[in-house]
């Protein structure tokens, strides 16, 4: 098993090279290569610039945070990065594919193989046992039963819930009912684990116990991007990316992050 720590972080010179090199598929260790990312919306007449040219390079295995204040960008970031959406202009490369230029049948079929989504809202279904909502994205791609079953349980397992599988939404804390989420999507095994405010719904102990669980995913090779307005919970990443005017305005490590934080230069 792969120690996060002992994955080395793409270095700044490595991603301007592969965000440069427009048209050119990125090597097979970048999983997520954006290049002059833009993204209008006609608001009644009146155009909304919401990205303005972003170049983002997320090597296999990082763990990233994506943060910024409302009206950043990182909303609309999030629904390009998770084939939601697509750019007015520039190129996406997601595992190797060019997926800016997909239709929507396309774009869905590679957002349910590529990538797995954790909501802020667990929506999990109350009258479902934790297995069988984990299962569900499966049923749906028409696995069969007892695989089914099997890779529900190792993922809730990969979530500390292995002792959990039967018991109901009702009958599980809040914190536990958003591990079920996020085992709900790595039961895919997908190539991203892409986090919409997964702490926006918990108080802050059990957004700490949820932040070991993404810690734990990353540890295991698991890619993991994080979207979130709150610093504290960006810190837990090994990078973070502050947007600002719909333009990346820092890319650092944790460490250059806090200090940042520390001198309130983040926001």
């Amino acid at each position: 098993m792969t120690k996060t720590d002992e994955i080395p972080l793409s270095t700044t010179a490595e991603r301007q090279a592969v965000v440069s090199s427009a048209g050119q598929a990125p090597g097979g260790e970048w999983v997520i290569v954006t290049r002059g990312l833009k993204r209008e919306y006609d608001m009644g007449g009146e155009i909304v610039r919401a990205l303005r040219g972003v170049d983002l390079a997320v090597r296999r295995n990082e763990y990233v945070a994506i943060m910024g204040p409302s009206g950043s960008g990182k909303s609309t970031l999030m629904n390009l990065i998770g084939c939601l959406d697509t750019p007015n202009e520039g190129e996406y490369w997601l595992n190797g594919q060019m997926v800016s230029k997909m239709k929507d049948d396309e774009l869905a079929r590679v957002r349910n193989k590529e990538i797995g989504f954790v909501f802020q809202t667990f929506n999990l279904l109350p009258r479902a046992t934790a297995l069988h909502n984990v299962e569900l994205p499966l049923v749906y791609a028409g696995v069969p039963s007892g695989e089914r079953k099997q890779r529900a349980q190792e993922a809730l397992e990969a979530v500390q819930l292995g002792n959990r599988v039967h018991h109901r939404p009702n009958e599980l804390s809040g914190g536990q009912r958003q591990r079920v989420a996020i085992a709900r999507a790595l039961v895919n095994r997908p190539s991203i684990l892409l986090a919409d405010e997964p702490t926006g719904n918990l108080d802050s102990s059990t957004s700490e116990e949820i932040m070991k669980v993404f810690e734990h995913l990353a540890d295991t090779g698991q890619t993991v991007i994080m979207v979130t307005h709150e610093p504290d919970i960006a810190a837990h990443a090994r990078r973070v990316v502050v947007l600002r005017d719909g333009l990346i305005a820092s890319d650092d490590r944790r460490e250059q992050f806090a200090a940042r934080v520390k001198g309130g230069s983040a926001h």
